[in-house]
């Protein structure tokens, strides 16, 4: 961390360090470990169950995997900073320490194919603020990554935006849970279902087809007619991540996310919990358990079976 971001900046410091950074540019940063490659790519097929054979057969990687050639992942040694680093380091030490993504805007210029080498290149956009939001008072960060090939050639764009925020103090108890799900005339039946330890599933009041999350189309039929199925309330856990870092609001990391393949034939997300962190696994059986979060709100989670 540099010097000047090493301690509590006013509003307008901030926005002069912004300014800095946006006047920096374009920042290279190192190329990929790896060139594109047929593992990879076949391992990404099949962890996003993409059974598009195009892939495989002419050497092409999916656009989505822009990222995965150069994340450095956490064990790696020190990496050069990007302009995007300081403007996080400042917000943090202004106490903005909050922090959740609000856009990604993605462009693919072409495919990329096996063998080519790329390079990112970050370049800090702007800062907008500070802003109340629901979260607490923050910043709004913009920021533009573009891969390149061996020859100078830009082949993906990804603009991302995140809200930082300065979380509120420690609330009692009886404070509502500071991450209220959205509900809407889509939701609202599962969250009633919820409230009474029912684990509802949408389904097409016509053809009668499963989905989730709820939608206001059946993606069979086209139906907008609706009705809802109560699933077991077992399931297996098809992929989950374990979060570290950022701090979310009203959780203590680390903690499990997990992606549930239910026996009804869809997938739901949820915490997994009354599990040690390096005991879960994929495959695993697990069974729905509802946890009150505050005075109003159950959130359904997932506990071995």
């Amino acid at each position: 961390m540099t010097e000047n971001t090493a301690r509590s900046m006013t509003d307008e410091e901030l926005h002069e360090l912004a300014g800095k950074q946006v006047a920096l540019g374009e920042i290279r940063g190192a190329p990929a470990a790896d060139p594109v490659n047929i593992p990879m790519i076949r391992h990404w097929l099949t962890a996003m169950g993409d059974e598009n054979p195009r892939y495989l057969e002419q050497g092409l990687a999916p656009p989505a995997m822009a990222q995965v050639w150069t994340m450095p992942g956490l064990r790696r040694g020190p990496r050069e900073r990007s302009p995007v680093d300081d403007m996080m380091a400042a917000l943090d030490g202004s106490g903005y320490t909050g922090v959740v993504a609000t856009n990604c805007e993605q462009t693919y210029h072409r495919y990329v194919r096996v063998g080519e080498l790329l390079t990112p290149a970050t370049r800090f956009s702007g800062l907008v603020g500070p802003k109340r939001t629901a979260l607490g008072v923050g910043y709004f960060a913009t920021w533009n990554i573009t891969w390149y090939t061996e020859d100078d050639e830009p082949v993906a764009d990804m603009m991302f935006r995140v809200l930082k925020f300065r979380p509120p103090a420690k609330k009692e108890a009886t404070e509502p849970y500071p991450l209220q799900p959205a509900v809407n005339q889509d939701t609202a039946f599962f969250w009633e279902g919820v409230d009474k330890g029912e684990l509802r599933v949408q389904s097409c009041a016509d053809c009668g087809e499963l989905r989730h999350p709820p939608g206001p189309l059946c993606p069979r039929c086209r139906s907008t007619e609706r009705a809802y199925r109560l699933a077991a309330g077992t399931g297996t856990l098809f992929s989950y991540v374990v979060h570290h870092y950022p701090p979310v609001p009203g959780r203590e990391a680390p903690f499990v996310v997990g992606v549930v393949e239910l026996p009804e034939g869809v997938r739901i997300v949820g915490n997994v919990v009354d599990c040690p962190v390096e005991e879960v696994r994929i495959g695993m059986p697990l069974r729905v358990t509802y946890r009150r979060m505050d005075d109003r709100l159950v959130l359904p989670m997932w506990a071995p079976a």
